[in-house]
């Protein structure tokens, strides 16, 4: 009964995104999803878990070092649309649609940590959020510690985020006045990146 139930309710909500997929406008990704479309979505990306990930404990141990380690990965990784933050402020985050959630919610803190682990290693359809795992999900550890860093983001200090802004990725041009500092240092001609030849 409760999977009857279950596939009913998938079936109405697909029936529910199609009208609205096909209304004007509806494949901008400018709009701001209504608060029905994100309650049903994230129904149906509950529904959609696998138990055996949904009610999966955590191998990774919530240890000082597993969390270093995934502040790492976070910050290399996830900070481009999450930001270090967790927030979803960045430039890309607001633009996605559904746009990129704040982790630090409770929407998203209440998800089991199997629910989350699933969400990093298989990724989201119809989102910008990419299946980060590779391989065998059994192994996939990293995803596991990243779950544990996502519980520490609604706590996550100043030192941690300065720490964080060391790791992200840099852009080309920061890369070049990285490059030209590192040059001026070593003794060479100071060379300012806008006058480098393209």
């Amino acid at each position: 009964m409760k999977k009857l139930l279950g596939i009913g309710a998938v079936a109405v909500l697909g029936l529910i995104l199609v009208v609205t997929w096909l209304l004007p406008g509806a494949f901008s990704a400018k709009g701001k999803p209504p608060e029905w479309e994100v309650t049903m979505a994230r129904f149906a990306r509950h529904l959609a878990t696998p138990s055996q990930w949904r009610d999966a404990k955590n191998p990774v141990e919530a240890s000082a070092e597993n969390l270093e380690e995934a502040l790492h990965h976070f910050a290399d990784h996830c900070a481009s649309c999450h930001a270090n933050d967790g927030s979803g402020k960045t430039e890309m985050g607001p633009n996605f649609y559904p746009p990129v959630p704040d982790l630090r919610t409770e929407p998203i803190q209440s998800m089991s940590d199997g629910e989350l682990f699933y969400v990093i290693h298989f990724g989201v359809r119809f989102t910008g959020m990419p299946a980060w795992g590779s391989g065998d999900p059994e192994k996939d550890m990293g995803s596991w510690a990243l779950v544990h860093f996502i519980r520490h983001l609604p706590n996550i200090t100043p030192e941690e985020i300065s720490q964080m802004k060391e790791l992200n990725p840099k852009t080309a041009q920061e890369r070049a006045e990285q490059e030209a500092m590192d040059a001026f240092l070593a003794g060479e001609d100071f060379v300012p990146p806008s006058e480098h030849h393209h």
